[in-house]
């Protein structure tokens, strides 16, 4: 089935087949110190549209004396873009049944715990104690992989539930079909966020050894399919700690490239979130420090200047603290990654565990002492 093109359909899955995984990482290890001076004079010169070799040398080992000047230039086209603002978000589980076996995830569904799918009621009484913990408008619903129990039907009965109290709505669920994404975007859905967790074909699969994440080529196409359905604001992302994180975020940074191509009206995101403990017990094959996380967030501002990069609650306080003056415009505060974890099931299993356990009011005086903005709202669809 994984080479059954007419299963996925055709998208980056295609284009991805040009660049090796070796090659990309040999590409990197291989930049000098001329070819990072070279990038930051063109970047200095306000070129917005750096190509994925110009990505790679910021990225690179080259480049780590240089991590002052990136963090001018990121700094400078941040506040240029977005201003002196971090918009807020905050995640409601609606559901931890999954169908995969994915062997860094405590949602995996060999582990042997409780498991629960909020009814509309529960959904409706989470949006009311979120918004009790603040004066949220970003809502992102997110899921385990469990299509028969939590189908496109559920995700529409969702939207509609959560659209009275929320103005912006964005799911993070399994890969869907074109059409089922349309549907979607006529419920009130406003983004998509999806990660690929690795780009390496070779390796995804021993990650995503069972179920239906583990076909490469209909999860890398799902972003293809949103576009083509007109999904308002698509979010992408990679695990750092399952590949070499440099070649991963290369792989994403051309990806992204192929999105903005293809369907220009779209908006993107990006995440990299460093891989935190869960209850699969799965160590990171790769351990990012948070110099590298700092780097790659400038590098990613310098190479894309309208990207939205955001920061979970994965990370510590101090250092999301100190990279929103360095590329990150969004966060999100307060989480629960539990189903019904805000009011009705707080005992549920939970994804990941948090670094950052503030509350939403906490993590707003901490951005406003640190002289920016917090916006709540995003801007509506119609001022885009």
């Amino acid at each position: 089935m994984e080479k059954d093109t007419n299963f996925w359909g055709h998208g980056f899955a295609d284009e991805i087949e040009q660049w090796g995984w070796q090659d990309t990482i040999d590409q990197i290890a291989s930049m000098t110190e001329a070819d990072v001076l070279r990038v930051l004079a063109k970047a200095q010169r306000n070129a917005k549209q750096l190509t994925d070799t110009d990505f790679m040398a910021l990225i690179s080992p080259a480049a780590v004396p240089y991590l002052e000047q990136m963090a001018q230039l990121a700094l400078r086209f941040t506040q240029e873009r977005f201003g002196r603002t971090i918009s807020m978000y905050i995640p409601m589980y609606v559901s931890n049944r999954c169908t995969n076996f994915c062997v860094y995830c405590g949602f995996n569904h060999n582990n042997p715990m409780l498991r629960t799918t909020l009814t509309m009621d529960q959904v409706e009484e989470e949006c009311k104690a979120i918004k009790r913990l603040g004066p949220f408008e970003n809502l992102l619903i997110v899921s385990g992989e469990a299509p028969r129990v939590c189908g496109v039907e559920y995700f529409e009965q969702v939207l509609h539930r959560c659209r009275p109290y929320f103005h912006n709505l964005t799911i993070e669920v399994q890969p869907m079909k074109m059409e089922e994404y349309e549907r979607l975007t006529h419920a009130g859905l406003n983004g998509v966020v999806c990660f690929q967790e690795t780009y390496n074909r070779d390796r995804y699969r021993c990650y995503h050894p069972k179920g239906m994440k583990s076909f490469y080529g209909w999860r890398l196409n799902g972003y293809d399919r949103m576009g083509q359905a007109g999904v308002h604001k698509i979010g992408m992302g990679v695990l750092i700690g399952l590949e070499d994180w440099r070649a991963d975020v290369t792989m994403m940074a051309r990806h992204l490239r192929y999105l903005q191509r293809h369907y220009w009206r779209t908006r993107y995101s990006v995440n990299f979130p460093r891989m935190c403990p869960s209850e699969s017990g799965f160590q990171p094959n790769v351990v990012m420090t948070d110099a590298e996380l700092a780097q790659l967030t400038m590098a990613f501002r310098i190479f894309d200047h309208d990207v939205d990069i955001s920061y979970s609650t994965r990370e510590n306080p101090d250092f999301r603290a100190n990279m929103m003056r360095l590329g990150v415009t969004s966060m999100s505060a307060g989480s629960q990654t539990e189903p019904g974890g805000y009011a009705t099931c707080p005992d549920a299993l939970e994804q990941f565990h948090v670094s950052d356990p503030r509350s939403p009011k906490m993590v707003a005086d901490s951005i406003r002492a640190g002289g920016y903005d917090v916006v709540w709202k995003d801007w509506d669809q119609i001022y885009d």
